[in-house]
């Protein structure tokens, strides 16, 4: 499996040299495994919130969207006239399913991160905000598909547009890493890309400077290694962006991160030498406005 992985990721990265736009990041791993990496002796149950929004399924073919999704809307959203806060999560490969010929594969996207919080009653962030959840229905999270999918949800729903914030794991890791990366007139104000691989060059590396980012990484990951975010990380600083890049890595935990990231229950298992952990990545995204 691991030598599997390793000549995909070496494939990729070919691809990459003779491509025209040599800064797209890898998809390392088309089959990932579930994210069933936990915080290393760590048997802590998320206590159950009192949460009144509603998650509702958007199959691909329902609306104009790209995309089939899931939709959270805070409590008091069908009643007021508040824009809020919008919050896109994007999923690894193992979630990837066609929701408008089978409708139920829109579940898989329920399987981590954010959207299964919602699910699960565990949802509490400081502040309330939309959430939206794509399903892939292709190999790739398309950067444009992507694109059109933010501007669709900013104009359907009452979104405040200067605070839209982008998350993903492993492929959607890199797909979030790849809007910073490909637009000049990026509309994301923070990003948090957890298990991501790439690679980068000048360019790479002042677009993403632009936007407050905070990577999280497994420091035993066997797919998309640790060097990858400490390299992006340690070239943005150096550039003294006006938001430092931050960094956190998670000593023994390996590729897949992301539930002790969003519940944070990482909080305190981090490696000492990097980034501390001791905001939840919610209320860090919301300082942030475009």
């Amino acid at each position: 499996m691991k030598k599997n992985l390793f000549i995909l990721l070496t494939i990729g990265l070919i691809a990459l040299g003779c491509s025209k736009d040599p800064v797209q990041p890898v998809n390392p791993n088309p089959n990932p495994p579930g994210d069933t990496t936990h915080t290393p002796g760590d048997t802590t149950q998320h206590p159950t919130t009192h949460d009144k929004g509603t998650q509702t399924p958007m199959p691909l073919g329902t609306d104009a969207a790209p995309f089939g999704y899931w939709v959270y809307t805070p409590e008091g959203y069908a009643t007021n006239t508040l824009k809020y806060p919008l919050l896109i999560y994007l999923h690894g490969s193992g979630e990837v399913g066609n929701s408008q010929s089978s409708p139920t594969e829109l579940n898989k996207v329920l399987a981590f991160g954010p959207s299964k919080m919602i699910a699960e009653k565990q949802w509490a962030p400081s502040h309330p905000m939309v959430v939206v959840s794509p399903q892939c229905h292709e190999v790739w999270w398309d950067r444009e598909h992507v694109r059109a999918f933010i501007r669709f949800v900013s104009k359907t729903y009452r979104i405040d547009t200067t605070r839209i914030y982008l998350t993903g794991i492993s492929m959607g890791g890199n797909a979030t890493l790849d809007q910073l990366n490909s637009f000049d007139n990026i509309q994301i104000a923070a990003a948090i890309p957890i298990g991501a691989a790439g690679t980068m060059n000048d360019l790479f590396t002042q677009r993403t400077a632009k936007v407050p980012l905070w990577m999280f990484h497994g420091e035993a990951d066997e797919v998309a290694s640790p060097e990858f975010p400490m390299q992006l990380v340690s070239a943005i600083n150096a550039l003294n962006p006006e938001v430092r890049a931050k960094l956190t890595l998670y000593p023994g935990v390996s590729h897949l991160c992301g539930e002790m990231t969003y519940t944070g229950s990482g909080m305190g298992h981090e490696n000492p030498a990097f980034d501390p952990f001791t905001m939840d990545i919610y209320t860090w995204m919301y300082q942030y406005t475009k």
